[in-house]
């Protein structure tokens, strides 16, 4: 064993004199620990939050949006057929995407109506697997069906058999003038995926009846595509934009919910970036540590300069003595932090009944609980950035170890 490594580590275990120091030493130590164990957490939650958003808006969008010029696709059964020869395209679905109005008695709200072909439509989409009524199967070619987010028929006040009337913006010239295009439709089922903006403005129909309704005739809106992996969205949109012609419009998620994700990656960072600080702010403890340690040790250093120790050596002593505070801080903060990342869903609900609080109501948050995602990188990331801080901190009262002169640390012993 090198002697600095065999010093530094007996400096470490043997008792102080000065007790103060020993005691900063474990303050480094912890705040060390907890500043990893924070850091990993939080970016696992965010991780969490990320990774559920991006469920629930995938859910109801899609991966790949196939549409035509003025929304509209003729021949959209050629164009499913020849996006589905893509390797990674897993299902395809014609959809028309239009506005209506619903209304109910005095009750009227703007949506978003979407034609779908309910097969199909369960193959690209999740909203099947979130209905709480009804299904998207009874949505029949023919008896105008319609299914509804669960906060648009609240505030329609309609239920499963109710009558809406959908009016289109497409109006019919008349002698009188022109008048609106409405029809009647059969509530057949509610849905709720936890998302507000789809929840309170989205309405589904039967394709067919779609059609009929904002007189389409064969055509549709575009056909939407679901991916084996949906991070190749770029790669297969840029294929489909090159094969299917300059008259096919063709955008990933990536592009249509650019800016929400942007969003959500520039606060992880920014929450990365604060959290680190409480991190340098415990390593740099170390400074004031080992600087009363050098202090505290300056016989013991001159002794070993006269015994022949270079500079360097002496200086590697306390850099050995520092980076162990910050290796066990370290390692200390990894173990609580990936402990309680992968327990959120205990912790989390413990702490609420201990202090009969709710953090997340369901009153106020469509997501009620938090999501956690433990990531191998961030805690690489995490471990590596506070051993580093860690050095660092430890190189200025090692320098200053190296500089004390024997003659004069001994001349009063």
């Amino acid at each position: 064993m090198l002697y600095e490594l065999f010093i530094g580590l007996r400096y470490t275990r043997a008792k102080r004199r000065n007790h103060f120091i020993s005691f900063i030493s474990l303050i480094s130590m912890l705040g060390i620990a907890l500043g990893v164990a924070a850091l990993i957490v939080v970016l696992s939650v965010m991780n969490g939050f990320q990774q559920e958003l991006r469920a629930r808006i995938l859910g109801v969008a899609s991966h790949v949006l196939v549409t035509g010029p003025d929304n509209s696709l003729a021949g959209w059964e050629a164009v499913t057929e020849r996006v589905k020869r893509e390797p990674d395209v897993v299902a395809a679905a014609p959809y028309i995407n239009a506005q209506g109005m619903l209304a109910n008695e005095a009750n009227v709200r703007g949506a978003i109506v979407r034609g779908v072909v309910p097969q199909m439509e369960d193959q690209v989409a999740d909203i099947g697997k979130h209905m709480l009524t009804g299904s998207l199967g009874e949505l029949r070619a023919g008896e105008f069906g319609i299914v509804l987010g669960s906060e648009l028929a609240r505030a329609l006040r309609v239920g499963p058999g109710d009558r809406v009337t959908l009016i289109a913006p497409q109006g019919l010239v008349t002698p009188a003038g022109l008048v609106p295009r409405l029809k009647q439709f059969r509530v057949v089922g509610l849905f709720e995926v936890g998302m507000f903006e789809y929840d309170s403005g989205l309405a589904l129909v039967n394709l067919e009846d779609a059609q009929r309704l904002y007189q389409m005739g064969q055509n549709v809106s575009g056909v939407r595509l679901k991916l084996e992996d949906l991070f190749k969205s770029r790669d297969v949109a840029a294929s489909l934009y090159r094969n299917l012609g300059p008259d096919i419009y063709v955008s990933d998620w990536t592009r249509s919910h650019a800016n929400f994700f942007r969003a959500v990656q520039i606060e992880k960072n920014v929450m990365f970036i604060i959290l680190t600080l409480i991190v340098a702010v415990a390593a740099f403890n170390i400074v004031a540590t080992l600087v009363m340690v050098v202090t505290d040790k300056q016989s013991d250093i001159a002794i070993l300069r006269t015994l022949g120790a270079s500079p360097g050596s002496i200086m590697g002593v306390f850099v050995v003595q520092g980076a162990l505070i910050g290796v066990i801080g370290t390692v200390l903060g990894v173990i609580l932090g990936v402990l309680l990342a992968v327990n959120i869903d205990v912790v989390v609900p413990f702490l609420e009944r201990l202090l009969n609080v709710q953090f997340l109501s369901k009153e106020v948050y469509y997501i009620s609980e938090l999501p956690s995602d433990l990531q191998r990188r961030d805690v690489l990331t995490i471990a590596l950035v506070s051993l580093v801080l860690a050095f660092l901190a430890t190189l200025y009262p090692s320098w200053r170890a190296s500089r004390v002169r024997p003659a004069e640390a001994l001349r009063y012993e």
